[in-house]
């Protein structure tokens, strides 16, 4: 056969095998957006696969494997969400580099934590070898809805540059534990203590403010931060500030001064609510 045809057919062959290759990873693509559902969903779908398989297996004998395997992982999926807090609302990922031993595929992810929602976004890195496959995390973006805190904004910016996810779910949920006690702490005073409790900031913020309605002037703010480090470790800090008018400041100066050093022992002997309890009905008798 003369040179020139065979090179033809070289050149058409290499040419179906590009197109073949193209559309094989377009369509792997394809398969690999996905959008998952929630925990909620998922647990709905488990117990109506459930109901529709035993009602077609009527008659017969259901498998009790399969039967196991359903209520483990239904098991599994409540304990998880109750343990961490922690739901998934989306996913969804892309490959955007495929070779030999090395695939990079971006991932997005949303979900909620308590009260507190988050995004992720991430590319991963995987390198097959001969023994195992290694993976490595690389362009972390994370958004949370947190506020203005300052503290959480560094711990987010770490993570970022550590690429650490486990870490981030860690302190996430002990974070969004802590951020939705104190929305509840806030919103229980609020409701016993309609008239000495104040909320200027809603729920969601990090202060309550106590006032007699008697006492023209006379203002208690407590103060309840939720530090958390840049390496995850979360801590509540209470503090007490004071705003007394001159005339109660010059008949109780001593008193006053020590306040919120008595609340921080009082935080230290009583615990948290009971600690706010105990100032709010002192506030609210004062004369």
């Amino acid at each position: 056969m003369d040179n020139s045809i065979c090179q033809v057919y070289e050149d058409e062959i290499q040419s179906l095998e590009e197109e073949i290759k193209f559309l094989a990873e377009k369509y792997e693509d394809s398969q690999q957006e996905s959008t998952f559902f929630s925990d909620e969903e998922i647990l709905v779908s488990i117990k109506s696969f459930q109901r529709e398989f035993q009602g077609e297996s009527k008659g017969h004998e259901f498998p009790s494997d399969l039967k196991a395997q359903l209520e483990s992982l239904e098991t599994d999926l409540s304990f998880l969400m109750k343990f961490t807090g922690i739901q998934f609302t989306s996913h969804s990922k892309k490959t955007v580099e495929k070779a030999r031993n090395r695939t990079v595929r971006k991932h997005r992810l949303s979900g909620n934590c308590c009260s507190l929602s988050f995004q992720l976004e991430f590319q991963l890195l995987e390198v097959q070898n001969k023994e195992n496959v290694s993976a490595v995390i690389t362009d972390l973006s994370i958004i949370m809805e947190s506020g203005e805190d300052s503290d959480v904004s560094k711990f987010v910016s770490s993570t970022e540059e550590h690429g650490n996810l486990l870490t981030f779910f860690r302190s996430l949920s002990s974070y969004a534990e802590w951020y939705e006690h104190r929305r509840c702490s806030f919103l229980h005073f609020k409701g016993k203590y309609p008239d000495v409790v104040t909320l200027p900031e809603g729920l969601l913020g990090d202060y309550i403010i106590l006032r007699n309605p008697k006492v023209s002037g006379l203002e208690l703010m407590i103060v309840w931060k939720i530090h958390i480090d840049e390496e995850g470790r979360t801590t509540p800090v209470l503090d007490l500030l004071t705003k007394v008018p001159e005339q109660v400041l010059e008949q109780k100066m001593a008193t006053i001064e020590n306040a919120p050093a008595r609340f921080r022992s009082m935080l230290l002997l009583f615990g948290i609510e009971t600690a706010i309890e105990n100032l709010i009905k002192v506030v609210g008798l004062e004369k």
